[in-house]
């Protein structure tokens, strides 16, 4: 009697936790969407496996030009997706429109972004940019002076580098 009892209490909490985690991914995956469906701009193209781990997209704003030198544009980094090293001749800002992600220079620490951060990159500084392991991202990229270059693509980043945040 008492071993039938505890069978089925197992059972029960068994099917419990089972919910419970049915639950939370349709959750996860509904905010996800419902993130998506708040987007400023839209979702635009994904970006070259050779220049981002993970899925990235990108949409551009406003085009390079003569008048403006100036190149402005959003990306939408998935959850755990990040930019490889890379550096701007003129710099680069970031302004962070939703989600969280991190942000890094080279031989400094991790930062966390959050929507309404801006950041600005250095001149000709190496760093990265992505979403955390649990938030997509979603950036504006202002790259001004284009004159000068837009961006030299380097190595990616390592999950060693990108799991360093604490």
């Amino acid at each position: 009697m008492k071993k039938t009892r505890d069978n089925i209490a197992t059972k029960l909490l068994l099917t419990l936790a089972a919910a419970v985690l049915i639950t939370f991914q349709g959750f996860s995956q509904t905010k996800a969407n419902a993130d998506a469906e708040k987007a400023i701009f839209p979702k635009g193209e994904q970006g070259p496996a050779s220049n981002f781990t993970g899925k990235a997209f990108n949409y551009g704003l406003v085009a390079n030009d003569s008048t403006y030198n100036t190149v402005v544009g959003n990306v939408l980094f998935e959850p755990g997706a990040r930019s490889n090293w890379h550096r701007h001749p003129a710099g680069q800002i970031l302004i962070i429109t939703a989600g969280e992600g991190y942000h890094q220079i080279k031989g400094k620490p991790i930062e966390k972004m959050r929507k309404g951060d801006v950041v600005k990159c250095p001149p000709n500084v190496e760093h990265w940019h992505g979403a955390s392991p649990d938030s997509s991202l979603h950036q504006m990229y202002i790259i001004p002076n284009t004159e000068k270059g837009i961006v030299e693509w380097l190595q990616p980043v390592t999950d060693k580098e990108y799991n360093a945040f604490k």
